[in-house]
């Protein structure tokens, strides 16, 4: 009896383990992916378009290490910009991941239901450079469905490992 618990215990100790480091990998997966996304908002609209919105629209501080550069506004770019954004998006997504496509949260039920949980290496870092084009240049998302799929897709290639 007291061996069966032990091994019992120890599978419990292992899995626990394995929890927290999907939790870390995931955790440093979605701090990459924010900081990926004001780098391409701070040179899309900002270096390009000279659009700087003080204080940011999700009240978070600036990178100091990412200053703004003084450049006319250009108000029409505001247009052109997230096109281009979604364009290339759509391009890196369809060509390279397809199933990185939507919001995420969809596509990681999906994969637990239809490929026991397998999603493919490349899908989390294709959503990373994707989403953070796509929510940079303007386009409309938000930050968690991405980062639920980042997420998975680490921990799948961790498990996999």
């Amino acid at each position: 009896m007291w061996r069966l618990g032990s091994q019992h215990t120890r599978g419990q100790a292992r899995l626990l383990g394995y929890a927290a480091l999907v939790g870390i990998v995931a955790g440093l997966g979605g701090i990459a992916f924010y900081i990926a996304t004001r780098v391409v908002e701070h040179y899309a609209l900002g270096v390009w378009a000279g659009y700087y919105p003080e204080p940011h629209p999700g009240g978070e501080p600036s990178f100091a290490w990412l200053s703004a550069v003084a450049h006319p506004f250009h108000p029409w770019l505001l247009l052109l910009i997230p096109t281009l954004g979604g364009i290339v998006s759509g391009v890196l997504v369809f060509t390279l991941a397809p199933e990185a496509e939507g919001h995420g949260t969809d596509a990681v039920i999906a994969a637990y239901q239809h490929r026991q949980g397998q999603i493919r290496p490349r899908v989390p870092l294709i959503k990373i450079i994707a989403s953070a084009i796509t929510l940079g240049t303007g386009g409309s998302g938000g930050r968690e469905g991405p980062i639920a799929q980042i997420g998975a897709g680490l921990g799948t290639a961790l498990y996999h490992t």
